[in-house]
């Protein structure tokens, strides 16, 4: 009888982190669709054998506690989720922005060749300026706008031909910090709420995105993959869904541009950055259109809190 494949996974307290746990676990997290199998398999609770390090656990930026890390471990596969995410703060704070997401995506591509596992580094849209006028695929040309694009892309370049590249975008979640937590918090105590309607994207619920990552654990394939959910959207467009998700009119989120946003965010978002993503859906199967995941994402975070009380 073969072992369960050894998967380890940075970033396992992140939203998108804390769903791979419970997906390779056999489980489907809150907001997940246990009906998505895009390999036409469900996972078995016996299948991965999965340690999920948080950044207490491993400092990514630290090469040798890395190479330390990984040959103690001795993972078949590494999906790195650790990163420094904060967009506008990384204006600010370039440095450290780079020593995660590019020397720490480098240290672990390294360590995990010298191991022998197939290493898996999740990306960005924000690699991309938003010129293009249509969806991105994957060999379009990276021409990143902000500190965090531009240390997502070297990330991106540090790794090796063999590794597997995902370029995601918009990530949401029930568990961790997100806007769709912001709008419904602001729904259901009578607020309104103002976004942008002039910044086009693909949103990407924690729970599918997870569960598109097991196929990546089990095929293991090299290069660049885009993946999200189906379907591009603008944050108002996701506004007024969760509004009428929760029973609100239509007075309750109002569109306006960029540049009505105060204080002005300090990072320059591109302003057309959805990502096709053909090549993994005719690979496998297509992620469930946004609307379907917000949908979940609503309900369970409901029940969550009905839980917790």
């Amino acid at each position: 009888m073969s072992r369960p494949t050894r998967v380890l996974v940075t970033g396992a307290g992140g939203q998108v982190g804390l769903d791979l746990v419970d997906v390779l676990r056999g489980l489907t997290p809150l907001g997940g669709d246990a009906t998505f199998q895009p390999d036409g398999r469900f996972v078995a609770n016996d299948e991965f054998e999965v340690l999920g390090l948080t950044r207490h656990d491993l400092d990514v930026t630290d090469r040798d506690a890395v190479t330390r890390s990984l040959r103690f471990a001795r993972p078949d596969v590494i999906v790195h989720l650790a990163a420094y995410t904060a967009v506008d703060r990384a204006e600010e704070n370039a440095a450290a922005c780079f020593e995660v997401n590019e020397q720490g995506t480098e240290s672990m591509s390294l360590a995990a060749s010298e191991v022998g596992a197939h290493f898996i580094a999740i990306s960005t849209d924000y690699v991309f300026d938003g010129t293009k006028g249509s969806a991105y695929v994957e060999y379009d040309e990276p021409h990143p706008l902000s500190v965090y694009g531009a240390s997502k892309r070297q990330g991106e370049l540090r790794c090796s031909s063999r590794d597997t590249i995902v370029r995601t975008s918009w990530v949401v979640g029930v568990r961790g910090k997100n806007v769709i937590h912001v709008i419904a918090d602001r729904a259901l105590s009578g607020a309104n709420v103002r976004f942008v309607d002039d910044q086009t994207g693909t949103l990407s619920a924690a729970s599918d995105l997870a569960r598109a990552l097991a196929t990546l654990v089990r095929e293991r394939p090299s290069g660049t993959w885009h993946v999200a959910n189906s379907g591009a959207t603008t944050w108002f467009e996701v506004a007024a869904y969760v509004g009428s998700l929760l029973n609100r009119g239509e007075e309750f989120a109002t569109p306006i541009s960029t540049s009505e946003l105060s204080p002005a965010p300090l990072a320059v978002r591109p302003q057309r950055s959805d990502l096709d993503t053909e090549k993994f859906a005719s690979s496998w199967a297509p992620l469930p259109v946004w609307r379907d995941a917000v949908a979940r994402l609503v309900v369970d975070r409901a029940r969550r809190e009905d839980v917790a009380r």
